[in-house]
């Protein structure tokens, strides 16, 4: 029963962290909101979700596999602040209230915590939600990033529903803009796998230059939009990510890469590396691997990682760059020593 009372009144508690110490709501609550790419989250027969959306991001003729991986500590808002409309503010707001106080099971403070954070938008400061205003403005509401509910960053953007006048900034910290649009899209690029190419194939000899290819076909541009069109706010932004290089790590210290640096660059065309071809055999390959060491019964985990350069354009002709990301596979290589024939 207890675990079951906790769910039941997380939205209360949020409301009373909140008038009482300011944190931001938890998973729910009024003004305590959840975001997914075009999904929504069902609390209690309610719809909590963030309005933005996206489209794009599987690039490339590859399979695609996996997320971009964002180089250093940087990582997307874990909450932000975004207009709802009077009249769904008020249906949110007085749902909640009514399916906390009507439950048996809910604590007295957690009714009264509802009930004084309904009294500030029902018969306190705004009165009556501000209906007569609907027209001239928006509650602007705090939303929580899904993929960041274990950050406590999600929990700092603290303040309760406010109210902003049509074609005004709100004056807090991470209110939806192109920019922060274009951050929550860096997470939803969808990018080819990065399996090289390989001559020889999946078996080479020892000491023997191995050719590392990947076609241009398979790696170009990535790009997601997002879009945030409510309440009279129409903004929307595009982030892409662009192949810059490979960098291939053998899997053993018994190895050496072409080039040296073991990082081989997107070529004009957007290939990286070149196909080996008929008598290329004595040639260095331009990006490539050879084995000093046979890898026995074994393989050795051949790691491929590509790096994007992101960057993004949005509404009103803002845009810029946002930190590289980088995704990568393994693939497995049999090194074998080279079989001589004395005669």
């Amino acid at each position: 029963m207890r675990s079951r009372n906790r769910a039941l009144t997380v939205g209360a508690l949020a409301t009373a962290c909140l008038l009482v110490s300011g944190p931001a709501f938890a998973k729910r609550g009024p003004g305590g909101f959840e975001t997914g790419a075009n999904t929504s989250a069902k609390r209690s027969g309610h719809t909590l979700e963030s309005r933005i959306t996206y489209s794009g991001g599987t690039g490339g003729g590859g399979k695609s596999s996996g997320n971009v991986t964002p180089v250093g500590n940087w990582t997307p808002p874990a909450c932000w602040y975004e207009p709802m409309s009077v009249q769904e503010f008020q249906k949110k707001v007085e749902g909640d209230y009514d399916e906390v106080v009507n439950d048996p099971q809910q604590p007295n403070y957690a009714k009264s915590a509802t009930g004084q954070f309904r009294d500030i938008y029902k018969d306190g400061k705004y009165k009556d939600y501000n209906l007569e205003n609907a027209d001239k403005g928006n509650f602007w509401v705090s939303v929580q990033n899904p993929d960041r509910l274990d950050d406590p960053a999600a929990f700092t953007c603290s303040d309760l529903p406010f109210w902003v006048d049509n074609g005004d900034t709100p004056n807090v910290p991470n209110a939806v803009t192109p920019e922060v649009l274009a951050e929550l899209a860096y997470n939803r690029i969808t990018l080819p796998d990065t399996e090289v190419t390989l001559a020889p194939e999946d078996v080479t000899k020892v000491n023997l230059p191995t050719w590392a290819w990947l076609d241009k076909a398979t790696f170009k541009d990535v790009a997601v939009t997002a879009t945030l069109d409510v309440a009279g706010l129409d903004i929307s932004a595009t982030t892409t990510a662009t192949p810059v290089s490979l960098k291939l790590e053998p899997g053993t210290s018994d190895a050496e890469t072409y080039p040296a640096s073991g990082e081989c660059e997107v070529n004009d065309d957007q290939s990286i590396g070149a196909p080996y071809a008929k008598g290329k055999a004595g040639e260095t390959p331009p990006c490539g691997i050879k084995y000093l060491r046979s890898s026995g019964d074994g393989t050795y985990k051949l790691r491929a990682t590509v790096t994007w350069r992101i960057s993004w354009t949005g509404t009103g002709g803002a845009g810029g760059g946002l930190p590289d990301g980088t995704f990568g596979t393994t693939q497995d290589i049999t090194v074998q020593e080279i079989q001589s024939v004395n005669r």
